[in-house]
């Protein structure tokens, strides 16, 4: 699989342009949009998290992570249908975990997270590999628009294809058909949704006993309350704040964790409002913090 690098760095101005060997992360830039159902732009969500990036400061809750370095691999072709972006993703991804490196797609639609987890579970077939959601909405729908690739069925196939523990975080917008797979498959998917978060707070109890060791974690950053993420396809009011993010980031990390690999999806940019983009790129920087081991 190509190793090739990518014409743009992730905070060039900090860490440079550190080798593929040299650097413990693996950016994908992943840009897929092929089934968005509102807002459009998630195509040129991974650019602007680079663009973004370089405005980093390098010091995070007291730890410099980009000092682990991070590569920009060779981007994902939108010009492939949905099936053979997520064969080449899943391609991509996996190679970079052959090397012991941990993979950070950066996204394009929340489909892509299909193939991100095929790419590593390549890797880690006789485990259980948990997977922690933060989004706006359940994604467990069987089909949406006749589509059962549609973002909006991405955890759901997940969940699926490899009976993945889930734990969802932030969800305010779900189905009466998502209420009902979740209520039977109570075993495997766990949930402490938005409303929940606001009455309960976050605390050490938020990772179900027996969660696995290793996860992968899927940042959908419309989890986030459209007051503070308004760039993105389904902007939703009564989502988590930043400090929320980094509560939740505190629990993983404390309850020792290996994060495997993680995405950031489902940004569109607004021309001319920087703030989102930044946003994302602190979210993709953050969540290089909590995986870096």
């Amino acid at each position: 699989m190509d190793i090739t690098g990518y014409s743009r760095a992730f905070c060039p101005s900090e860490f440079g342009n550190p080798s593929a060997e040299d650097a413990l992360f693996h950016i994908i830039p992943a840009p897929l949009e092929k089934s968005v159902s509102y807002g459009s732009g998630t195509s040129q969500g991974p650019e602007a998290i680079l663009t973004a990036s370089d405005e980093l400061e390098p010091v995070y809750l007291g730890e410099v992570p980009g000092e682990a370095g991070v590569y920009v691999k060779h981007q994902i072709s939108n010009g492939l249908s949905t099936r053979e972006f997520l064969a080449e993703l899943s391609q991509s991804v996996s190679a970079s975990v052959a090397l012991g490196k941990i993979p950070v797609v950066l996204g394009g639609e929340h489909t892509v997270t299909f193939g991100a987890m095929a790419g590593v579970m390549e890797h880690y077939q006789n485990e259980k590999v948990g997977l922690i959601q933060i989004d706006a909405h359940a994604d467990l729908r069987d089909e949406y628009h006749d589509n059962p690739d549609s973002h909006a069925c991405v955890i759901r196939r997940i969940h699926e294809k490899w009976t993945t523990p889930i734990l969802q975080l932030g969800i305010r917008g779900i189905s009466k058909e998502e209420v009902q797979y979740r209520e039977e498959n109570r075993e495997t998917i766990f949930w402490k949704d938005a409303p929940q978060i606001w009455k309960d707070g976050i605390d050490h109890s938020l990772i179900p006993d027996g969660f696995p060791e290793k996860i992968y974690l899927t940042f959908d950053v419309d989890g986030l309350d459209a007051s503070l993420m308004p760039a993105t396809g389904t902007p939703s009011p009564g989502g988590l704040f930043w400090h929320q993010i980094e509560e939740i980031f505190s629990v993983i990390r404390a309850s020792g964790r290996t994060v495997v690999g993680f995405d950031v999806v489902e940004l569109a940019p607004l021309k001319g409002f920087h703030a989102p983009d930044f946003t994302a790129a602190v979210a993709t920087y953050a969540g290089i913090h909590l995986a870096r081991r």
